[in-house]
């Protein structure tokens, strides 16, 4: 099993930034692949990002693309998600998880509970 909690949502103004965090607890933390999503009121879960266990390779959802940058922290067992020039339509509950390598992108084995973001225009 593998914990994750997230943190560092809250309510922003728009064209600011955020940065989530994700702290992992249980198995070893570099074992593992690492996505965010979000889900917002009415929608479907959307994929955001995902980075692999080293850090190496990431990659974005098109909706997210150059304002948002996925990174994690071994040593730390953490996870992040640097949200800049943040929309209104940015609003979503935001979730981290994790999925062994080879796993598709859009699915993952272990979720966190979400942190609101709320972006105000």
């Amino acid at each position: 099993q593998v914990q994750l909690v997230e943190s560092g949502g809250g309510l922003v103004q728009a064209g600011n930034s955020l940065r989530l965090s994700c702290a992992a607890s249980g198995r070893t933390f570099s074992n593992y692949d690492m996505r965010w999503f979000r889900q917002a009121p009415g929608k479907e879960r959307e994929f955001l990002a995902i980075i692999t266990r080293s850090g190496a390779t990431t990659a974005y959802a098109n909706s997210v693309k150059g304002r948002f940058t996925i990174s994690r922290d071994n040593a730390k067992n953490t996870v992040y998600l640097q949200m800049n020039s943040l929309k209104p339509e940015d609003t979503a509950v935001y979730y981290c998880a994790a999925a062994p390598p080879g796993i598709i992108y859009t699915r993952a084995d272990y979720w966190g509970q979400g942190t609101q973001v709320t972006v105000s225009s």
